[in-house]
């Protein structure tokens, strides 16, 4: 049990309100955290905290917020603050994502990704970590993607977008070394979630893709959350994504971005 003799041990989840990070915080509370939930549906959060709650005998609070908004994440660490709720696991799953030829995707949807997947990530990452490391222990989990591992055409913002997450998480992970504070970058593939969904309303071309290269948004928690509580650095959830990240990784690079093109260009 992640629990000492005073008290459990919290993780604050965002983007809890569907699809990974509400599969993350029933696995976080089936092993006894209490959670902080967060998302922008307050609605949806406070259902989920109660069935939670009421499922597995933790405490789950909601905490609507968008981390878009420059200052959020400064104002969520002081309201947990004045509620003396420390966190003891940090999730970064909060994400957007926008499928399409760049130049045909609005500059504001391209400005959404940037101020989530990286700009609100970055500053989670700034306001959470450092009370962690003045305990002497704690855990982060960001969530990347396998589409870190190459150039995407249709793709182009979100894939960036998840490099900067995968090279931030390892650069962390090295220089937090030793700290008793451990950073997991988990990358999933393509995963049955909302996102994926919304994705295929505006790309049809998705709809086409074969069932098993869909991974199942409960096994892919269920891995991501083993590799965060052992503090490995990397988890690649499903054997045909590790199978492709090994090979983009000991690919040369010409190749890698030409196969990513072939198979990028073929979704737009």
């Amino acid at each position: 049990m992640p629990s000492t003799a005073s008290k459990p041990q919290t993780a604050l989840i965002t983007g809890a309100s569907s699809g990974i990070g509400e599969a993350l915080a029933a696995c976080f509370a089936a092993d006894g955290y209490d959670l902080v939930l967060v998302a922008r549906s307050a609605d949806k959060l406070k259902v989920l905290a109660g069935q939670l709650s009421s499922e597995y005998g933790i405490k789950a609070w909601a905490e609507p917020a968008d981390l878009a908004e420059s200052g959020a994440a400064a104002a969520l660490l002081a309201r947990l603050k004045r509620k003396r709720r420390s966190v003891d696991v940090l999730v970064n799953n909060a994400g957007v994502l926008e499928s399409g030829g760049f130049f045909g995707i609005a500059q504001a949807k391209h400005q959404q990704i940037i101020d989530l997947n990286i700009s609100g990530l970055t500053a989670m990452l700034h306001a959470f970590v450092p009370p962690m490391l003045a305990r002497g222990q704690g855990r982060v989990m960001n969530l990347a993607s396998i589409a870190a591992f190459q150039p995407i055409p249709s793709l182009a913002s979100y894939a960036a977008s998840k490099a900067y997450v995968l090279s931030l998480s390892e650069s962390l992970a090295e220089e937090l070394r030793g700290t008793g504070v451990t950073v997991t970058a988990v990358c999933p593939g393509i995963t049955a979630t909302s996102m994926l969904a919304s994705a295929k309303e505006s790309n049809d071309k998705l709809s086409q893709l074969p069932g098993f290269l869909v991974g199942d948004v409960q096994d892919v928690a269920r891995q991501a959350y083993k590799a965060c509580v052992k503090g490995r650095t990397i988890c690649v959830p499903g054997a045909i994504n590790q199978a492709t990240v090994l090979a983009s990784r000991s690919s040369p690079k010409w190749l890698v971005r030409a196969v990513g093109g072939v198979l990028g260009r073929q979704a737009l």
